[in-house]
């Protein structure tokens, strides 16, 4: 047989996985040796960094809607993902998915990073806009590499302390851009 077995019921696979599909995880990736990263992500969820993806991302938001924060050139931007919507991000867009709806998915798919292909991850002054903390890894797996990288952030008020104006992110939770345009 193939290398990734028969073909998979994708409804059956989220009925079996719907609780890794909520917080506090999320998300799940289907195959773990692919050369893709086949990744669902569920709602709610209200993130507080944005991603510097080295490669293309392609979102398909199957069921409920979501939106995209952009910070681009200090600018806050906002791309809504209504459902059945598709959107392929372009590498290096800082984005910050938020999934506001309870038991909304999105299907992501990206590549894996070929050694040395770094990722990062952003949080930036609600106040000033200015970057306030900049995480890089080598990406092996969106499930277990973040969580480490999010909670040092999270955990340390000089990390969170903006160095341009001295405001303090507000860690985790409530995402410190909700006046983003689309």
């Amino acid at each position: 047989m193939f290398k990734y077995g028969k073909p998979l019921n994708f409804a059956r696979w989220l009925d079996e996985h719907s609780d890794l599909l909520k917080p506090p995880v999320g998300n799940q990736q289907i195959w773990q040796d692919a050369d893709l990263l086949v990744t669902v992500v569920g709602g709610p969820n209200r993130r507080t960094d944005f991603h510097d993806d080295p490669l293309e991302e392609f979102f398909y938001q199957f069921k409920g809607d979501a939106y995209l924060n952009i910070m681009d050139r200090g600018k806050l931007e906002r791309i809504e993902l209504r459902e059945g919507d598709i959107f392929l991000m372009p590498p290096h867009v800082r984005h910050s998915p938020q999934r506001p709806e309870r038991d909304s998915r999105c299907l992501v798919v990206e590549r894996q990073r070929p050694p040395g292909m770094i990722d990062a991850f952003e949080w930036y002054c609600a106040n000033c806009a200015n970057l306030v903390h900049r995480a890089e890894v080598q990406l092996h797996s969106i499930v277990t590499d973040l969580p480490p990288l999010f909670e040092r952030f999270y955990a340390s008020v000089p990390l969170r302390t903006c160095p341009a104006c001295g405001t303090v992110h507000p860690g985790s939770g409530a995402p410190v851009h909700e006046g983003a345009t689309s």
